[in-house]
């Protein structure tokens, strides 16, 4: 059957549709990492924090926290007319890692974000990217404008292998996300045509 050429020029005019999944700890600013670039209002689910969670929920130094991500987060920014990111973020709870299988397929990429105050609590999120066979960078979340500690530093504290990229973020600043996310596409692109 033929092809109107009309309908190929409609078909290339078509941005291509690429899914990110950004993870990390509880409280590493995932929820506002999506809001913070997404062209849409974004998808959260957000749920207020109870006492029950408390002994089950690890609360860290987030305890002025009111609410949490229960199943995830979903934004969707255009980073060119050619390419437009599908944003989900992950929960950050130990028990809500179930749906991770679920948010992680058809993926190129992840961002797993780190507060370096609370750097074990990034460890789930590297190793199921590992696992995974996830291509991921590490993006630092500079709290309050605040680098407190060096790259190469949480690179080493991580065990990081050279080539995973570790970059400095500010989850409420969309200029800085955008640019954590063209870096993580870089990554992915650059993994994809190393093992093609």
């Amino acid at each position: 059957m033929a092809c109107n050429p009309s309908e190929v020029d409609d078909m290339s005019a078509n941005p291509i549709p690429v899914k990110i999944v950004v993870a990390g700890g509880f409280a590493v600013g995932k929820t506002t990492f999506v809001t913070a670039i997404s062209d849409i209002d974004p998808l959260t689910t957000e749920a207020a924090m109870t006492k029950v969670s408390e002994g089950v929920d690890d609360w860290g130094d987030a305890t002025g926290k009111k609410s949490t991500t229960v199943a995830m987060d979903f934004g969707r920014v255009g980073l060119s007319p050619e390419l437009v990111l599908y944003l989900f973020g992950t929960p950050g709870q130990d028990r809500f890692h179930f749906m991770w299988d679920e948010l992680v397929r058809g993926a190129i990429g992840a961002c797993v974000l780190v507060d370096t105050g609370r750097i074990d609590q990034c460890f789930p999120a590297i190793d199921y990217m590992e696992n995974a066979g996830v291509p991921f960078i590490v993006a630092i979340n500079a709290f309050d404008g605040m680098l407190r500690h060096h790259p190469e530093d949480v690179r080493e504290a991580l065990d990081l292998p050279r080539h995973i990229p570790v970059v400095v973020t500010d989850a409420r600043h969309r200029a800085a996300v955008r640019d954590t996310l063209v870096a993580l596409v870089r990554h992915a692109m650059t993994m994809a045509q190393s093992t093609g």
